[in-house]
């Protein structure tokens, strides 16, 4: 799997870095096509940081979830439960088809 973590108009610091390749590592247990995990930080306008987190899978396939919040680490554990959630919902309805 290949994982991208960068920073938009910002340095991303090396424990930020090793910290959200570590959460959204564990997103293929939720849904295995996944091939390609792209985690975007960002400044937002009142001084909280934005992530951005795309998830590409198989078949054309993309998750993208986004959050604001006041610290990064916060904030990718939120992008990261609700990114988990999506795919447990597409992993239910590709289930429930067969």
């Amino acid at each position: 799997m290949l994982f991208t973590i960068s920073g938009k108009h910002m340095d991303v610091p090396d424990a930020v870095k090793s910290y959200a390749q570590n959460k959204t590592g564990k997103l293929p247990r939720y849904y295995n096509r996944i091939n390609h995990i792209e985690v975007v930080l960002g400044d937002s306008k009142n001084g909280d940081v934005s992530i951005e987190i795309i998830a590409r899978a198989e078949h054309s396939k993309i998750f993208v979830v986004k959050e604001i919040g006041e610290n990064a680490y916060k904030a990718i554990d939120v992008a990261v439960r609700k990114l988990e959630g999506q795919l447990r919902r597409i992993k239910g309805r590709e289930h429930d088809d067969k």
